[in-house]
């Protein structure tokens, strides 16, 4: 199917765009969500072109109109399934029906496997877990299968008309897989992902199937940039795929295979400048006097949501209704304006939802209507947009308490609609609630807390009114949907280029010929080099790595030589390290940097111990080890190591996030850090770390030449300190602020011999 270029006709006003991360020559943006921003459908004969219901249309419908004039991209593509059959799509574009600012690839997929993909893995097992509404999931693995094969369909449609350094932004729940669906294709790919909906916590995510759960990780880290409108998804996604995908992260940077991936909130806007200018529209102000009119001297309460249960519509009423018994002074004096669009009406549960709405109503309506008045006006349709403003301005009290939402934009609309009065009540499990913190928060299940909130905004005093109004009107002026997107995009573009610095950069023969030129040009020479991981292989037990002989012969031959200082700097134990190594003449750091022993010299703590912390730690940590079978405690002078080296993967790695998890709350504003290393999770001392052992160690022996090869989690901090310094090397392929990486540990004896005197090297032999 051949692309078709389309053109929205808009009167909004778009905020002007800013300077452009990527030359315009360089890329297409590539928008793919489930459905495009407008339907197709004959009614009577005649083709309608209706635009699309829903957040994501508007916002990025907006932003495609108020920079189709501007060059960040050289083009625009909307990818999505067409709304309506292919026969009905091709008459309007004969008959010129089709608007035409960006272009436009329709998918047609066939009818069976869309509808278990949409109705089916989308909305009947997807929304409602996300939502947390788990009792309401379907687990059908016909509905995934094909849920997979309508992912895969977007991808070959994408496929078909990426070009080299364009950049693709997937939208939303249904295309979950897509991601990694592209990258296995595309692996240089630029590719954001944003999730429209709440992001649950991982306790609710685990009920779906193992590998199912494994696969949707697996698609949406995927994407370079995963985006969530709050912080809380942010952290359930990082959580989640830690669970999962036993990765790692650092703040909001999860470490996936041998890429980096960015993980942050980006809170959408509306357009905001377009509800303002609505304000003095004639039309709207024709409808919004006439609405005033109607309802003279009664204060209007507004809500308008989609069919859904997550919009706790009989929540709603259940509160509004008490309100009604509890003031029966506003009798007469108050109306409720309750706008309900249609969705999903081919459901049965949405139809029979619909049906107990209207009963509840009915007997509201039955119980305190007069002869002149009812407290509820209910409708069942579609609204245009004017007559959307129109409600929002005429409302004295927006009444939006959904059960969960991802972040309710119908909250913003009404608050940027607003000129002199207004009060949102808004419930406190909504996206917007963060950001909204002026409105008056509620429980949505609370009846007693809803009908009391709608007493206090009626009596609101108009100055209070304005003062809460400017607050967040501010707010969603300056991140509106402009901002929302170029956000994101910058961000993506940054992420990019992070990516690009932090690549695993291997050594390579030109690499060690330069590092050992430098070396031998040196007076002073200083190597610090970690213990297990770098020169011995990892054991089952720590007892069990003992030096070899051919450590041993190595670290005697680098210490011959009078201009190097060889530094041991481990996590390992005073005890074991003199043990092992005591007779060699280097420097030895121990438990991180608790202690040091300098060449010829005793050992020295660095920092005063105090223990009295391990008896809080300890009946915690022998507990995981109770519930692990073949982990164990490993206990030093200034730490505790519980390991899980010798432990089932799966368990073991799910344990440690749990034992890491209750360890951050233990020790929450004590002294104390968590230090998240390979396979072990330890306790300590904050600012004891081997960054802040190697400066100190460095500043004493004053050398001009300095290599720092390390395995571990732990050994980031001497890379970081040493960055500036130093040669850093990493042993292994995981993400690293080391400058070089050398892929496996036995590869360690070859490089550290290159150091060695050739004349050494023949007499050892």
């Amino acid at each position: 199917m051949s692309i078709q270029h389309f053109k929205f006709i808009s009167g909004c006003n778009g905020l002007i765009f800013g300077q452009p991360l990527l030359r315009p020559s360089m890329s297409r943006l590539i928008i793919i969500s489930n459905r495009l921003p407008f339907s197709v459908e004959k009614q009577n004969g005649e083709i309608i072109v209706r635009q699309s219901s829903g957040g994501l249309v508007s916002a990025i419908k907006s932003y495609m109109e108020a920079n189709k004039d501007h060059q960040r991209y050289t083009g625009k593509i909307w990818i999505g399934n067409m709304d309506g059959n292919e026969r009905d799509w091709k008459e309007a574009e004969e008959k010129g029906l089709l608007p035409e600012d960006f272009s436009v690839k329709p998918i047609f997929p066939d009818n069976f496997t869309y509808k278990n993909f949409y109705n089916g893995f989308s909305n009947s097992t997807l929304w409602p877990l996300f939502h947390y509404f788990p009792s309401l999931v379907e687990f059908r693995k016909d509905y995934f299968e094909d849920y997979k094969k309508i992912n895969q369909l977007f991808a070959d449609n994408i496929l078909s008309v990426y070009q080299p350094g364009d950049i693709i932004w997937v939208h939303d729940y249904q295309l979950l897989l897509l991601p990694d669906m592209l990258r296995r294709v595309l692996p240089e790919a630029t590719i954001g992902f944003f999730l429209h909906i709440p992001f649950p916590s991982y306790e609710i995510l685990r009920l779906l199937p193992t590998e199912w759960k494994k696969q949707l990780m697996q698609g949406i880290m995927g994407a370079d940039l995963i985006g969530f409108h709050t912080h809380d998804y942010v952290q359930h996604f990082i959580q989640s795929a830690k669970m999962i995908l036993q990765v790692e992260s650092q703040f909001n940077t999860v470490f996936y295979g041998n890429r980096m991936v960015r993980v942050d909130q980006f809170p959408i806007g509306i357009d905001y400048q377009k509800f303002r200018a609505a304000c003095i529209d004639e039309t709207v102000v024709g409808i919004c006097t006439e609405i005033e009119e109607n309802f003279y001297d009664q204060k209007i309460i507004f809500s308008v949501d989609r069919l859904d249960y997550t919009k706790g519509i009989s929540y709603r009423l259940d509160g509004f209704e008490h309100f009604l018994e509890q003031h029966p002074e506003f009798k007469e004096k108050i109306v409720f304006i309750l706008n309900i669009v249609p969705s999903r009406d081919t459901i049965a549960s949405y139809n029979e939802m619909k049906k107990e709405i209207e009963v509840q109503i009915s007997t509201i309506n039955g119980n305190f209507s007069t002869l002149h008045w009812q407290p509820i006006i209910y409708r069942y349709n579609h609204l245009e947009f004017e007559e959307l403003c129109a409600l929002y301005q005429a409302a004295d009290v927006a009444l939006i308490t959904p059960l969960r939402d991802g972040m309710n934009l119908v909250a913003k609309e009404y608050i940027a609609s607003c000129i002199d009065k207004g009060i949102l009540i808004l419930s406190e499990l909504t996206g917007a609630a963060s950001e909204l913190n002026e409105a008056v928060l509620v429980n949505p299940t609370d009846t007693d807390e809803v009908a009391n909130a709608i007493y206090f905004a009626l009596t609101m005093p108009l100055l209070e009114q304005r003062s809460r109004l400017s607050y967040m009107q501010r707010r969603i002026a300056e991140y509106d949907v402009q901002k929302w997107i170029n956000d994101f995009m910058d961000q993506l573009i940054i992420t990019k280029k992070d990516q690009e610095a932090l690549k695993v950069n291997i050594l390579k023969e030109d690499h060690i010929k330069k590092i050992v030129d430098d070396f031998n040009k040196a007076n002073k020479r200083c190597i610090l080099l970690d213990y297990d991981g770098t020169l011995a292989p990892y054991q089952k037990l720590p007892s069990m790595a003992a030096p070899s002989g051919e450590l041993m012969l190595l670290l005697e031959q680098l210490t011959r030589d009078s201009s190097n200082e060889i530094v041991i700097i481990s996590g390992r134990d005073v005890d074991t390290l003199e043990k092992w190594l005591g007779k060699l003449p280097m420097n030895m750091i121990a438990e991180h940097g608790a202690c040091v022993k300098y060449k010829g010299e005793e050992w020295k703590e660095q920092v005063a111990v105090n223990t009295e912390w391990k008896e809080q730690v300890r009946p915690l940590m022998q507990l995981f080890v109770d519930r692990c079978a073949g982990s164990f405690i490993e206990e030093k002078k200034s730490t505790l190591a519980w390991h899980y080296r010798n432990t089932n993967q799966e368990l073991g790695f799910m344990r440690s996030r749990e034992l890491r998890n209750a360890l951050l709350q233990l020790t929450a504003n004590t002294p104390l850090q968590v230090v998240d290393g390979n396979k072990v999770l330890e306790v300590r001392m904050v600012g004891v770390d081997k960054g802040m052992a190697a400066l100190s160690v460095i500043a004493g022996i004053e050398p001009d030449f300095i290599l720092c090869i390390g395995d571990d989690a732990t050994d980031e901090d001497m890379f970081k300190a040493m960055r500036d310094k130093a040669y850093t090397i990493k042993i292994g392929r995981a993400n690293t602020s080391a400058q070089y990486t050398i892929v496996s540990q036995k590869d360690v004896f070859p490089f550290l011999k290159r150091f060695v005197p050739r004349v050494e090297q023949k007499i050892s032999r």
